[in-house]
């Protein structure tokens, strides 16, 4: 039962770390999937698809973040003077 409750701390870590969630969220998605094809309980199914949703989550919005980072990083050195 520990796996499982790994997979739902992996994604809730995925959306709150800033930086490293990208990681932590690409970790957690494999791991969750993995678990997905092994388990055959179904309180285990729900917990470890709200990790993966969680996961995905946290990979979405890191990658945004890192977009808008890289945009305003670019439009920064192209005004300064």
């Amino acid at each position: 039962m520990l796996k499982v409750h790994f997979s739902l701390i992996l994604g809730v870590l995925s959306i709150i770390t800033p930086y490293i969630g990208l990681i932590i969220g690409i970790f957690g998605s494999f791991y969750a999937s993995k678990l997905l094809h092994n388990i055959e309980e179904a309180e285990g199914r729900k917990l470890i698809s709200a990790g993966r949703i969680c996961s995905v989550i946290g990979i979405c919005l890191h990658t945004i973040l890192l977009i808008l980072l890289s945009f305003s990083l670019i439009i920064y050195f192209l005004t300064s003077v």
